[in-house]
């Protein structure tokens, strides 16, 4: 699969709104080590003047991942996400996610190209709350280690020399 870079500048039709729970928000705390009580604790919330708990500043990936998986595939685009890392991510804050939060993604793929053989794909998602106020903007870049030049996957390689 080789990367098409005439993907750039697609943006994709708003994802289906991802309805932001409490539950949701603390199991993502616990993963990330975050035990800070606003995301946790809806009277600490209260306290800074927020209506329900918060979620912690890298939460958005959950939303966009799935808007990801949901509007667009990857053959489509040429990236093999079987070996993906998560090279750089951005967030741009209107303000906080917080529980009861039912946010739309839109995403647009901002880059694509190959750079040492490996495929680096950017995107962008804008997450907007239901009124449809902006809430954050992140910016991520992808690296696929199974792209290599020619068009093999590295596992490939690694089968062809045993």
């Amino acid at each position: 699969m080789a990367l098409n870079p005439k993907c750039v500048g697609t943006t994709y039709p708003p994802a289906q709104p991802y309805p932001v729970e409490p539950q949701t928000i603390r199991r993502f705390a616990e993963a990330v080590g975050d035990p800070a009580p606003v995301y946790t604790d809806p009277a600490a919330a209260h306290s800074l003047g927020h209506p329900d708990v918060l979620a912690p500043p890298t939460f958005p990936f959950v939303v966009v991942a799935r808007a990801m998986e949901e509007v667009f595939r990857y053959e489509d685009i040429g990236f093999d996400p079987t070996y993906l890392i998560h090279g750089n991510q951005r967030f741009d804050y209107t303000r906080p996610v917080r529980a009861g939060d039912r946010l739309v993604t839109t995403l647009e793929i901002t880059g694509a190209q190959t750079l040492r053989g490996r495929d680096v794909l950017g995107l962008r998602a804008d997450l907007a709350d239901a009124d449809g106020s902006h809430v954050v903007t992140t910016h991520m870049t992808f690296v696929s280690l199974s792209a290599v030049e020619g068009g093999e996957r590295d596992d490939d390689q690694r089968d062809d020399q045993r």
